[in-house]
């Protein structure tokens, strides 16, 4: 049993309680929480509008420019970033760079458009490829793995 006795709980709500049947007590925990939650706030509490905002972690769709739409994910040992090219003569003209976390791609679809694209993991600086097939740049980046810990001492403040 509940144990009652550690709230300041009266005695009255206690007995009542022990005898509610399992129906009851969904009711009146229902009650209890429409007064304490405002009406504005009851679509929060449901899942689907709760969750609808997040993105699946393993692939994340990003438009990061109005003709330029990236795909960014990540494998074990790779982060791959698929780019999907509108016209052959792009492949040509395009320039990529990357950082620890960001890819770049510059010249497409204009020579003067510059497009970031946030990676999911830290890579490695050297090592990544780029193919292109129908219609499909994939870039391919070895993940780097930091298992370097710096401990941080805390000083409490009195």
């Amino acid at each position: 049993m509940f144990p009652w006795n550690m709230f300041p709980i009266n005695k009255d709500l206690k007995d009542s309680m022990s005898k509610m049947k399992p129906e009851e007590i969904d009711k009146f925990v229902q009650n209890l929480m429409g007064k304490v939650i405002p009406t504005n706030m009851n679509d929060m509490m449901k899942p689907q509008h709760m969750f609808s905002g997040f993105q699946s972690s393993l692939s994340q769709q990003q438009p990061t420019s109005e003709g330029l739409k990236s795909i960014a994910f990540e494998t074990h040992d790779f982060v791959f970033v698929r780019i999907p090219i509108k016209k052959e003569e792009w492949v040509k003209l395009l320039r990529i760079y990357h950082t620890s976390n960001q890819l770049i791609v510059e010249h497409i679809p204009q020579s003067e458009d510059k497009h970031t694209i946030t990676l999911p993991a830290i890579v490695k600086k050297k090592g990544a490829t780029a193919n292109y097939k129908d219609f499909m740049l994939e870039v391919k980046i070895p993940k780097n793995v930091d298992m370097q810990f710096s401990q941080i001492d805390v000083t409490e403040i009195i």
